[in-house]
């Protein structure tokens, strides 16, 4: 068993091995209690891209972050409304924006880390991730520079809201939403005050100048703190994992990290609920139905880890959505991964030492050790 199973296994020992079923099922098959699987990437892609297919009604993404990030947050928005919102929200992630960003949040933290691998150092690749995912995330929500300790906070907090979902997560309890709302009321306060202080030179600043209201700041600033510290903070180790144990170290950078993204798929699952009748490959649909999209089945079916193959364009970058609903924070994570990967990637590291996480969303190691050779 690879190191990616046992990731896998060790955050969802029931759920995965169902998914993995699944997916010697065909393409697409109606699972009660779970919905209609979609385990082709061309028939993914398909449903992505179909405005049939939405992510407000029951049993999609709407239906569990809308009572706890409110009705406009674009991860559970539709039509024009939404294409309004990402069109005022698209000129903070252009490239050489969020390259600015990441090299101004990240100067010092990797300049650090790099000291401590010189050195000799044992350094845990988790530990120093939710360091700079969380200092890129207070800045991006309005903190500005924050003390270490601060900045793993910030990325706990929003651990401790994604932990409460699970592959079989519909909704959120009562509770949990009480729980959510509570870390990401204080978001909002923060992207609130930095708003209103109208200064240009922070993402709330800019989205005040651009046109958004100080709801839509709020709400934006809940989405981005909730989808953008774990991504980045997970896939980092595991990138370095994979290219340590597959003898890859010396691959092109992109390539590299687009391969890992495919194997370690982000978002190993994409919920749809039904709008219109419809057909799912070769199985009917009907309003009400939920599409699940086993992402990472789709990924995995073209085979281990490689980056001197090319992803067809079917599976390119499947993991981040398709058409409209295209991850708008893709741009700042691929700085932030970059960043902190061709930094890691100047060392001749090796890993000595690694623990899976349990009780995740996201696959994840605990700990991934790693030295100067």
């Amino acid at each position: 068993m690879n190191h990616e199973t046992r990731l896998y296994l060790a955050a969802h020992p029931f759920a995965y091995p169902l998914v993995r079923l699944l997916a010697r099922l065909g393409p697409v098959v109606r699972v009660p209690g779970l919905g209609v699987v979609v385990n082709d990437a061309a028939t993914a892609r398909r449903v992505l891209m179909d405005p049939r297919f939405r992510k407000d009604g029951p049993g999609s993404p709407g239906e569990l972050w809308t009572p706890v990030l409110g009705p406009s947050v674009l991860l559970n928005m539709e039509g024009a409304a939404h294409a309004a919102l990402r069109a005022k929200l698209a000129p903070l992630f252009t490239p050489s924006s969020v390259s600015a960003l990441v090299a101004d949040v990240l100067d010092r933290p990797l300049k650090e880390l790099s000291a401590r691998l010189d050195g000799g150092e044992r350094v845990d690749l988790v530990d120093a991730m939710r360091l700079m995912a969380g200092s890129v995330i207070c800045r991006v929500i309005g903190l500005g520079e924050v003390p270490a300790e601060r900045a793993r906070e910030m990325f706990a907090d929003g651990e401790r809201v994604a932990a409460m979902v699970s592959l079989r997560t519909r909704r959120l309890s009562a509770r949990q939403v009480v729980a959510a709302r509570e870390v990401l009321d204080r978001i909002g306060d923060i992207a609130s005050a930095a708003y209103l202080a109208e200064d240009p030179s922070t993402v709330m600043g800019r989205m005040r100048s651009l046109g958004l209201s100080e709801a839509e700041a709020r709400g934006a600033a809940g989405a981005f703190f909730l989808t953008g510290t774990e991504t980045v903070a997970t896939f980092v180790p595991r990138l370095i994992a994979l290219l340590h144990d597959h003898g890859h170290v010396g691959a092109d950078l992109d390539r590299a990290i687009e391969e890992a993204l495919r194997v370690t798929t982000p978002t190993p699952v994409m919920l749809r609920s039904v709008a219109e009748p419809a057909t799912v490959g070769h199985v009917s649909v009907r309003p009400g139905d939920r599409v699940l999209i086993a992402t990472h089945n789709c990924a995995r079916a073209h085979g281990p880890f490689d980056p001197s193959r090319p992803h067809p364009p079917e599976l390119r970058r499947l993991w981040f959505g398709a058409g409209p609903h295209f991850c708008i924070g893709y741009p700042l994570a691929l700085a932030e991964i970059r960043a902190v990967a061709a930094t890691l990637l100047q060392h001749d590291l090796r890993v000595v030492g690694r623990r899976a996480a349990r009780g995740v969303l996201i696959p994840t190691y605990a700990h991934l050790w790693v030295r100067k050779a």
